[in-house]
């Protein structure tokens, strides 16, 4: 069973394309993801001339165009400055752009939605600005979510034919669909690549998985706009710099925290404040710390993240390594220490009375079953070498697949030790529980599986 081919085969597309648009997420994520590379580089304007991002340049970090320093081919000419990105094409004069002295300069304006009512991308000069329209197929694409953010827990009408299908069977389905997710997971970690470079699109995927679902978009931020590079050329002053780039240091954060960290918090705002000028931002990242387990607090995460930069030449030989040791990985990562955080949650907080662990192995396997297997795989690593990683804790969505798939967790838990079969029902519970908007009574994925079943 080819999985990407039954994908296609199963699910009328044009049927879909008749239901409303999703709506894009926020702004600051389509930027996140632009500079990630994650929409490509080759564009067309509105004439048809050829647009090319041969630079995406860096954050802006205060009033002005999203991005500065780019370097942009239009029609054979390379052009060099700003780039703004909005949600649509009038949102230039809503906002104020063509009259503001900050944009005179913009080479590339970005949008991800066309209008029916004409617009312009004037400057205050009256100079056209060159725009560019991402694609929606191209912006779903990039964005790899469902019709659906989740569907009821109970069982499907896959359970009938998975219970007479025999385990060789489910077997080679897991083994299609797990393929078929890292496949895309690799080709979004190289458009990285390709936008960023190796150690770039690495950090980033790393701040990302540190950030879980709550985070994965302010880790991912401060990745890009507190580049890797930046922290291994000062690497005496990294952790604070990261942590000022977060946000997470004030001038008085040292007088609020107990009596043994003031010394360490007063001296990171000593080496923050020299800094801050050339990395502060204006644009405050979107922390959510509620609902968070304490370990998983982003104080911690961000420390996890410095302490991984602070030993990047040894986790980056281990990273691009083939074949993987997975093994080796999790053991660095799970080594990864810091005085200060082995028993703190968070910048401000008391001492714990156990040791925490910065790196963990949970995260560990989420990094590697999403970032650096999928990569591993592309490279010409065979798929047996995934299965050798266990799976790490079920999340919502892998019990969830589980009940509808199989009737139960029971039932289902020969398919739920391998972080290759955990991935295999993510991709599955993506690609038609999410997708379907009949709780499964239309689903074409029950009569596919009952004839390759037979």
């Amino acid at each position: 069973m080819n999985y990407g081919g039954l994908l296609a085969a199963v699910w009328d597309r044009s049927m879909l394309s008749e239901s409303p648009p999703l709506p894009l997420p926020s702004e600051l994520e389509l930027q996140a993801l632009w500079f990630s590379g994650v929409f490509g580089r080759d564009f067309h304007d509105r004439s048809g001339k050829a647009v090319r991002i041969v630079q995406f340049g860096e954050w802006n970090r205060s009033a002005g165009p999203d991005f500065l320093h780019a370097a942009v081919e239009i029609d054979g000419e390379l052009r060099e400055g700003p780039i703004e990105l909005d949600l649509r094409p009038s949102d230039w004069e809503s906002h104020g752009h063509g009259a503001d002295p900050a944009f005179e300069n913009t080479i590339l304006h970005v949008v991800f939605t066309s209008e029916s009512t004409a617009s312009f991308t004037r400057t205050r000069q009256h100079r056209e600005v060159t725009r560019v329209l991402i694609p929606a197929q191209v912006v779903e694409e990039g964005l790899l979510r469902p019709r659906r953010e989740t569907a009821i827990a109970r069982p499907g009408r896959c359970l009938q034919p998975l219970a007479i299908a025999s385990p060789a069977s489910i077997a080679s389905l897991l083994a299609e669909a797990a393929t078929y997710r890292a496949a895309r997971k690799a080709r979004r970690f190289l458009r990285a690549v390709e936008a960023q470079g190796r150690d770039a699109a690495l950090y980033q995927a790393v701040a990302e998985t540190l950030g879980y679902r709550a985070n994965a978009l302010p880790m991912r931020l401060l990745a890009q706009r507190m580049p890797l590079a930046a922290l291994r050329e000062q690497s005496d002053q990294s952790t604070a710099l990261i942590f000022g780039a977060a946000g997470f240091l004030t001038p008085d954060l040292h007088e609020k925290a107990p009596p043994d960290t003031r010394d360490h918090l007063r001296t990171l705002w000593e080496s923050w404040w020299k800094a801050r000028g050339r990395w502060e931002s204006t644009h405050p990242l979107p922390w959510k710390s509620g609902g968070q387990r304490p370990a998983n607090h982003p104080h911690r995460r961000v420390a996890a993240l410095a302490a991984l930069a602070n030993n990047w030449p040894r986790f980056r030989k281990l990273a691009f390594a083939r074949p993987l040791d997975a093994p080796a990985i999790i053991d660095h990562l799970a080594k990864l220490d810091d005085a200060f955080w082995t028993r703190r949650h968070t910048l401000s907080s008391s001492a714990t009375t156990r040791p925490l662990a910065l790196f963990g192995r949970g995260s560990a396997i989420e990094l590697l079953a999403n970032h650096l297997i999928p990569l591993a795989l592309h490279d010409g690593e065979p798929f047996e070498s995934y299965l050798k990683l266990a799976a790490p804790a079920r999340n919502e969505k892998v019990r969830r697949c589980a009940i509808r798939l199989f009737g139960s967790e029971d039932a289902a838990s020969p398919w739920l030790k391998k972080a290759a079969h955990h991935q295999a029902l993510l991709q599955i519970y993506h690609d038609f529980c999410l997708e379907d908007s009949s709780d499964c009574a239309a689903c074409p994925f029950p009569e596919q599986l009952r004839q390759w079943a037979r």
